[in-house]
């Protein structure tokens, strides 16, 4: 019994001491009407563990997916969500011309170094989250964004590693702000 509760403070001990999770942080998300409909700017803040910039730097592509939604409550039926909206963006490096590249459907972008990729992808700019034809009623809305490091497109071998590594879980926890009456914010001239 003693070997036992012995064993069981060193392993509370050894994970205390564990280096923490990586984690993404939700600086600052603002949404905002355009001609096209609502748009979001936002700003994440991490940091890539050595282990993940070691894996880019070799050629494995990270996905990296941020999330939006929007809801309204209603106490009579279920929750109302006109808006959910998932962003992908492919970070990987090629070694034949020596960049990164930063790459969302077929747009791409070319960097020097990893740390410009890094600043680029931490800023979300004029993502269009909802078309003018959604409509909205006079109520307030939820919105909620994330990012997160997408491990289910990793190659299989490298799968398998983020299911027993902390290395490999980089998101950010569900950042919400109230949106009120999102059908009559005025058109932002840009």
């Amino acid at each position: 019994m003693r070997r036992i509760a012995l064993l069981t403070a060193i392993l509370a001990i050894l994970a205390a001491a564990a280096p923490a999770r990586a984690d993404i942080e939700v600086r600052d998300a603002r949404l905002r009407a355009t001609e096209e409909g609502l748009a979001l700017d936002a700003d994440f803040a991490f940091e890539l563990t050595p282990r993940l910039a070691d894996v880019v730097a070799n050629g494995v592509p990270l996905y990296f997916s941020v999330e939006f939604e929007m809801t309204r409550r209603r106490w009579y039926w279920f929750d109302e969500k006109p808006v959910s909206r998932r962003l992908q963006l492919r970070l990987s490096y090629h070694a034949l011309s020596r960049q990164y590249r930063l790459s969302t459907g077929l747009l791409q972008q070319n960097f020097p170094n990893l740390e410009e990729a890094l600043n680029v992808l931490k800023r979300v700019r004029n993502w269009q989250v909802a078309d003018r034809a959604v409509e909205f009623s006079d109520a307030d809305y939820e919105a909620a964004l994330r990012m997160r490091l997408d491990t289910s497109l990793l190659p299989k071998p490298f799968q398998l590693s983020a299911l027993t590594s902390r290395e490999w879980h980089l998101e950010s926890a569900w950042e919400r702000f109230t949106v009120r009456s999102p059908g009559r914010l005025p058109v932002a001239d840009r």
